[in-house]
């Protein structure tokens, strides 16, 4: 038995409803729109980015059938350890797990910097007092029961899928050229030097659809999460593809990209400004709580692995720790850890005075965008080698073999666009040796894991043999009281 075997997250509290939201939300379209869509035009100078977002969308779409089968199948909020502890080895869970909280944590802390800077660039002051502020808030919404969190993400979802829609239509229906340009889905436009970087960008956008998995546990129906999951995927791809469709009509598809390497265009707000000057002000607002509820969504994610992984002994029990119940509303313990985290990752980067989004939202959102594209390979690989055991007696070829097979070939054309490019998309000088800290800072975390669990095995061989099989029966802990959204 494991060190926490019967402390359990609480059953039933997560709606299908509530998982998509936050899949979605993590993926925080509004970010997208001003951040990713503009970014992604003015480095690439890829005109066919609709058709970017579509085809990266599906490649996506196919790595998610692997890894949400598995996911629901086995049950664990520390869903990539979890999956392939089970499936490949334990040192394999453990190395994952490792991972994942680094890319998660990269990505969730790199938000603060986009927060701090955007708030000081539109009222003033310095960027980490407005992370400071997010940090708060974040922190302590994290510790509180997931209902809350999922109705504050449902709210700001809601109204920022409203200002991308209303984006949509103020674009088609001001094209700069008179005429509705069908460019951006012509594949010719995918032959050009930057197409490699275009879909890395891309990639970087879909980061936080996998949230559903770590919520497997507090599922009112686990196989809500792969419907969930594909859906948020599929819907996802739709509205980005849309968002950048408008932008290029709007603007022209051979001058969207100087238009948006121009820092006075005000894109994408001056598109929008044609459904009403007051949408200019709330798509602002919505961008501010957006990134903010990112940072939510991606707290919850972390702190259920910290928890999970503490529970089994991997990572020290006291972070399991829930007083007198053994049902756990909020995982307070894998909560506090990753507020702690982020003050340091914040206080850091504010001592050494680097840019907060040149340097720490682009790099730490690129290692994470990086590490779980690793992960999402390996739970494609993990559910081709999944014994009879784990797929269950009604195992189809779709979910245990093809889409797997075909998103491992895509996942891994996408994985090498985005290493060969990771220099263009950091901004660095071109034979600079700094892009490859990334690789290797996710190499290195992953051998540590894998030492770590030769240690366990050496040393606490109970702990080895519980990894990835800690998650209690189902009636061993009561239900929720309250049921979320």
């Amino acid at each position: 038995m494991t060190p926490h075997a019967q402390v359990a997250l609480a059953r039933r509290t997560m709606t299908p409803t509530g998982l998509s939201i936050f899949g979605a939300a993590a993926s925080a379209p509004m970010v997208v729109l001003a951040g990713g869509l503009v970014t992604t035009y003015a480095t690439t100078r890829v005109t066919a980015l609709p058709l970017t977002f579509i085809l990266v969308a599906a490649v996506v779409a196919l790595l998610m059938v692997g890894y949400t089968a598995l996911a629901r199948q086995i049950g664990h909020p520390a869903a990539y350890y979890g999956i392939l502890a089970h499936n490949l080895s334990r040192s394999w869970g453990v190395a994952a797990g490792l991972v994942a909280l680094v890319a998660y944590t990269a990505i969730q802390t790199s938000l603060y910097g986009l927060f701090g800077a955007t708030l000081a660039a539109q009222l003033g002051g310095t960027w980490w007092v407005w992370a400071g502020i997010a940090w708060t808030v974040v922190g302590a919404l994290g510790v509180r029961a997931i209902v809350l969190s999922t109705w504050v993400l449902g709210g700001v979802l809601a109204v920022s899928l409203l200002i991308v829609g209303l984006f949509v239509v103020a674009g088609l229906s001001s094209p700069a050229d008179g005429t509705v340009s069908w460019e951006g889905f012509d594949a010719a436009g995918l032959a050009v030097g930057g197409i490699g970087g275009a879909v890395a960008l891309c990639v970087a956008a879909f980061m936080g659809v996998d949230a559903p998995g770590s919520f497997v546990e507090e599922a009112v129906d686990r196989r809500s999460v792969g419907r969930a999951t594909i859906t948020a995927v599929l819907t996802l791809g739709g509205v980005y593809a849309g968002a950048a469709w408008a932008m290029g009509v709007a603007v022209g598809p051979q001058s969207v990209a100087t238009r948006a390497a121009d820092p006075s265009s005000g894109l994408p707000f001056t598109i929008l400004e044609a459904a009403g000057g007051m949408w200019v002000g709330i798509g602002g607002l919505v961008l501010v709580l957006a990134i903010v509820t990112s940072m939510l969504a991606f707290h919850n994610v972390i702190a259920r692995y910290v928890f999970a992984m503490a529970r089994e002994g991997v990572l020290p029990t006291g972070l399991a720790h829930t007083g007198s119940t053994t049902r756990v509303n909020a995982p307070r313990g894998g909560s506090l850890t990753q507020t702690g985290t982020a003050a340091l990752v914040v206080a850091a980067f504010a001592v050494a005075g680097v840019d907060p989004v040149a340097v720490m939202f682009t790099w730490l959102s690129t290692l994470g965008a990086l590490g779980l594209l690793c992960l999402l390979l390996a739970a494609s690989i993990a559910a081709l080698a999944a014994p009879p055991a784990v797929r269950g007696q009604r195992a189809g070829i779709w979910q245990w073999r093809v889409a797997p097979v075909l998103g491992v070939l895509g996942g891994s054309v996408v994985l090498v666009a985005m290493v060969g490019n990771v220099g263009s998309l950091l901004g660095a000088v071109p034979g600079s040796p700094y892009p490859l800290l990334l690789p290797a800072i996710l190499t290195a975390t992953a051998t540590a894991g894998g030492m770590w669990a030769g240690h366990l095995r050496r040393t606490r061989p109970d702990v080895y043999a519980g990894i990835g099989h800690g998650t209690p029966k189902t009636h061993a802990v009561p239900d929720a009281l309250h049921i979320s959204i």
